[in-house]
C-alpha cells in the first residue's frame, strides 16, 4: 500500500472512529435523558389523573357534568373528570380495582400487565416480546375510592423512537461526510506528497542515469518536505564533489604513476636490447631505483590519504600540551641531515590543544619536511608556536626557492607540483593532506611566499 493510500485510510478510519464515538456518546446521553424524562412524565401523568377522580354516594342534577364520565361503583358513583386522559404522549392510564379488574381506561398489555402486582408510587418495569415497558401505580385514598389503583404504562420505545429516527438520519449524514472527507483526503494527500513524488523521481533519475547534476529544487521553506529536499540536494552536492574529486584523484594518480612506469619499462628494454657495459647497466638500474622509490613514495602517500579520508569522523580527539609536542618533534627533525639546513624553534610554553596526536604530528612533519625539501643549501628553517586570544599559530618558514604568485593558489591541490625542479622532490600530496588534517581540526593553513626568497606556512586553529 502506498503512503498516500495509508494516509487516506488512516484519515478516514480516524474520522469514522471520532464520529462513531461522538455519536455513541451523544446517543447514550440523549437516550438516558429521554428515559428519565419519560419516567418523570409517567409519574406526573398518573399523579395528575388521580386528582381527576371523585366519588359520590348520590348524584344530583347540580353534581352532574355532561363532559364527565360517571361509573357506578360500590353503591355510589365514580366521577371521571373530563381532564382525565386515557392516553397522552404514549402513556396509557387505567383505573383498577385491587383484584386487577379494569374499571376505566386502557390496558395495552393485557394479561402481562395484570400479572404485575400493584406497588404504590414505585416505578416498575415489564418486558413483553423483547420490548421494555415502565409501569407506575398510584393508590387512591378517600371516601369511596379506597382500594382503587391508577396504573400508568408506557413503552420505552416511546422515548427512543424519535431518537432512532434522528440516529438514522445522522448515520446517513455520517456516510456522506465520510465520502466527502475521503475525496478531500485524496486531494490533500496528493498535495502533501507531491514533494515526495518529486524527490522520488529525482532519486530514480540520479540512480538510472548516474547524473549527479540532477537536483530537486523545491525552494526555501520550513516544512519537513522542503527541509528534506534541501538536505537531499546538499547531499547530492557533496556526492557530486566527492565523485569529481575521485575522478580527479584517479586521473592525477594515473598520470603521476604513468611517468615512472614508462621510464622503468624503457630502461628495462634498453638494458635487455643487447649486451652493455657494466657502467650502462648500473646507470639503468639507478634510474629504475629512483623511479621505483618515487612510485613507492607516491603509493604510500596515496594510501595514507585514502585511509585518512575513510577514517574521517572516527578519530578520537584528546587534550594535550601542544608546546611540548612540537618541541619534541622539532628536536627529532633537527637531526635530519639535508643540505646542511639548521632548524630553529620559538615555542611558547603551556599551549593546550584538543586534537588527534598522530594526525597533528603528520601535519607538522609535512610542513617541516617540505621546508627541508625546498630549502637552500646551508639555509635555515624557523618553527614558531604562539597563542593569540583564542587562536593558536604554528608557523614553518624557510629561505628556499619560494613559490611564484601564479603557482601559490594551487600549492594545496593534490599532485600539484610547482615546477620541474620541485617535481622530483615530492609526490604533491603532503600539503594537500596537511590541509585536510587542519580542516578536520576546525583550522586552516595559510601560505606566504616570495619566489627565490622562501616560504612561510602557518597552521591556524
Amino acid at each position: 500500500m502506498t503512503v498516500k493510500n495509508k494516509i487516506i485510510v488512516w484519515f478516514i478510519s480516524i474520522l469514522v472512529i471520532v464520529f462513531s464515538l461522538a455519536f455513541f456518546i451523544i446517543y447514550s446521553l440523549s437516550s438516558s435523558f429521554l428515559k428519565e424524562n419519560l419516567k418523570k412524565n409517567l409519574s406526573q401523568t398518573v399523579e395528575k389523573n388521580a386528582d381527576e377522580i371523585e366519588y359520590y354516594f348520590i348524584l344530583s342534577g347540580e353534581d352532574e357534568n355532561i363532559y364527565n364520565q360517571y361509573i357506578e361503583y360500590d353503591g355510589g358513583f365514580l366521577e371521571i373528570d373530563d381532564d382525565f386522559l386515557n392516553t397522552v404522549d404514549g402513556i396509557t392510564i387505567g383505573l383498577y380495582e385491587k383484584n386487577g379488574n379494569l374499571i376505566y381506561g386502557e390496558n395495552p398489555l393485557g394479561e402481562h400487565l395484570l400479572k404485575k402486582g400493584f406497588s404504590n408510587a414505585i416505578l416498575q418495569t415489564i418486558t413483553v416480546e423483547g420490548e421494555k415497558h415502565y409501569v407506575f401505580d398510584r393508590k387512591l385514598d378517600g371516601i369511596g375510592v379506597d382500594g382503587l389503583w391508577l396504573r400508568g404504562t408506557v413503552s420505552e420505545e416511546t422515548a427512543l423512537s424519535g431518537l432512532k429516527s434522528v440516529s438514522k438520519i445522522a448515520l446517513i449524514i455520517l456516510c456522506i461526510i465520510v465520502e466527502i472527507s475521503a475525496v478531500i483526503g485524496i486531494i490533500i494527500a496528493e498535495k502533501i506528497l507531491k514533494p515526495v513524488k518529486k524527490i522520488t523521481q529525482a532519486a530514480i533519475q540520479i540512480g538510472s542515469s548516474k547524473n549527479l547534476k540532477q537536483r530537486i529544487n523545491l525552494g526555501e521553506g520550513k516544512d519537513e518536505f522542503k527541509t528534506l529536499a534541501n538536505h537531499f540536494d546538499k547531499m547530492v552536492d557533496r556526492l557530486d564533489e566527492a565523485f569529481e574529486a575521485e575522478k580527479r584523484f584517479t586521473s592525477d594518480a594515473s598520470h603521476e604513476l604513468r611517468t615512472p612506469v614508462t621510464v622503468i619499462s624503457a630502461q628495462c628494454e634498453y638494458a635487455l636490447e643487447s649486451p652493455k657495459e657494466t657502467e650502462e647497466y648500473i646507470e639503468a638500474l639507478e634510474v629504475i631505483s629512483r623511479q621505483s622509490k618515487k612510485m613507492s613514495s607516491l603509493i604510500n602517500d596515496m594510501l595514507s590519504l585514502s585511509r585518512f579520508e575513510h577514517k574521517k569522523g572516527n578519530y578520537e580527539f584528546c587534550d594535550f600540551d601542544f608546546s611540548t609536542f612540537i618541541s619534541e618533534l622539532c628536536e627529532d627533525l633537527a637531526l635530519v641531515e639535508s643540505k646542511n639546513i639548521t632548524l630553529y624553534t620559538d615555542v611558547e610554553k603551556n599551549i593546550q590543544i584538543n586534537g588527534e596526536k598522530e594526525l597533528l604530528e603528520r601535519l607538522a612533519s609535512n610542513l617541516i619536511m617540505n621546508a627541508y625539501k625546498y630549502g637552500k643549501e646551508n639555509g635555515v628553517i624557523n618553527v614558531s608556536l604562539s597563542k593569540k586570544g583564542e587562536k593558536i599559530f604554528l608557523s614553518v618558514s624557510d629561505d628556499g626557492i619560494g613559490i611564484s604568485e601564479v603557482d601559490l593558489p594551487r600549492v594545496f591541490d593534490r599532485f600539484y607540483c610547482v615546477d620541474k625542479s620541485r617535481n622530483n622532490a615530492g609526490t604533491g600530496l603532503g600539503l594537500s593532506m596537511a590541509l585536510e588534517i587542519a580542516r578536520l581540526h576546525g583550522g586552516d593553513i595559510t601560505v606566504e611566499s616570495t619566489l627565490g626568497k622562501g616560504s612561510t606556512f602557518t597552521f591556524i586553529i
